[in-house]
């Protein structure tokens, strides 16, 4: 769902299919933050000429990791290289665009004094937040290009409606005061890999414990899919312990789409272990930018990729590599220390 440049950005003159839930692909949580990019070594750009010289968007080498990123790797790898490598174009999907329609409304809520904060103010909020997602996003009016009557984007809104109406059923925002709505977070570890990633809601309890929110607007997942679920909590808990050197005391999980919650409570152990998990996938990665090599891997969410004409399990040849192939191993990322070292930042991007 996310922009692959969330990982990348163009440097010189040039200027999400997340897995299901439990619903259909794309049907998940997307913050309403701004795309955070970053600065790359020129030694990692390839520019791709357009038209007759122009400069268009750049390849780049992967330099950092981000939970969707992490994701889309483990599930195919080249869906990892065709968005933050080749950053093929991807259409908007109603659920994705719903997605962050909804996660802008529950932000923008918490600016109302706590009595204010219901569920007719709420749902008032999201015309405007319409209005405002397609100004910064002019490709999602696109969805609706075939609706003159306006009939399927009624419905679309008024499935955003019930979505924010149910996320008063789960939790009551009178009783909420956020520390912080759509925080950026980055660090770097001792090994030199740097993660980075927005979350949706930081509580910070009066004795000083943790927790991270995340709203998802798809199902909550079966039992046996719960711990692939958690992945993307435990990285934000990882970044914040390695950023405060402080374990987040509960990861919440808001599903809108089914009206479940589930929480988990991580210990250290959890975070040294997804830790070492990230370093072993930075590892993968280096190795596919190094020697080119993405291999496709076929699962039941292929139907749902919008990038099948250049995949060769459709019959499809992916663009020229962009990136020049290195003829001797990379040096290996470092094992993090499980204590201190780590640098990085919390907030604004």
């Amino acid at each position: 769902m996310e922009s692959s440049s969330e990982d990348v950005v163009p440097v010189g003159g040039g200027g999400v299919v997340e897995g299901p839930e439990g619903g259909a692909p794309g049907e998940v949580a997307v913050g309403s933050g701004a795309v955070i990019s970053e600065a790359l070594s020129s030694e990692a750009v390839v520019s791709q000429a357009v038209g007759s010289g122009a400069v268009g968007p750049v390849a780049v080498a992967p330099a950092s990791l981000s939970p969707s990123r992490a994701g889309d790797f483990m599930q195919c790898p080249l869906l990892y290289r065709f968005r933050v490598i080749d950053r093929l174009p991807e259409k908007p999907s109603p659920a994705a665009t719903r997605g962050t329609l909804v996660h802008a409304v529950l932000e923008r809520l918490f600016d109302a004094p706590a009595a204010e904060r219901t569920a007719p103010r709420a749902k008032s909020l999201i015309p405007g937040q319409w209005d405002r997602l397609r100004e910064s996003r002019p490709e999602v009016v696109e969805l609706f290009a075939d609706d003159p009557e306006g009939e399927r984007l009624a419905g679309w809104l008024a499935e955003a409606e019930r979505l924010v109406e149910r996320w008063f059923t789960l939790e009551d925002p009178t009783r909420l005061e956020p520390a912080e709505r759509e925080l950026f977070v980055e660090t770097e570890l001792e090994s030199g890999l740097r993660l980075r990633g927005i979350i949706d809601r930081v509580d910070v309890a009066p004795t000083g414990e943790v927790r991270i929110v995340d709203y998802k607007t798809g199902k909550a997942p079966r039992p046996e899919y719960a711990e692939g679920a958690l992945f993307q909590m435990k990285f934000y808990a990882l970044v914040v312990w390695r950023l405060k050197n402080v374990v987040p005391r509960r990861l919440q999980l808001v599903y809108l789409g089914s009206g479940d919650v589930l929480t988990y409570d991580p210990v250290l152990a959890d975070l040294e272990r997804v830790e070492r998990k990230l370093l072993a996938l930075w590892e993968a990665i280096r190795e596919a930018t190094r020697t080119g090599e993405w291999r496709p891997r076929p699962t039941k969410l292929c139907g749902w990729c919008d990038h099948q004409a250049h995949c060769p399990e459709f019959g499809g040849t992916p663009p020229p590599y962009p990136l020049a192939v290195a003829s001797s191993a990379p040096e290996p990322v470092r094992a993090a220390e499980s204590e201190g070292g780590a640098q990085g930042r919390m907030g604004p991007g």
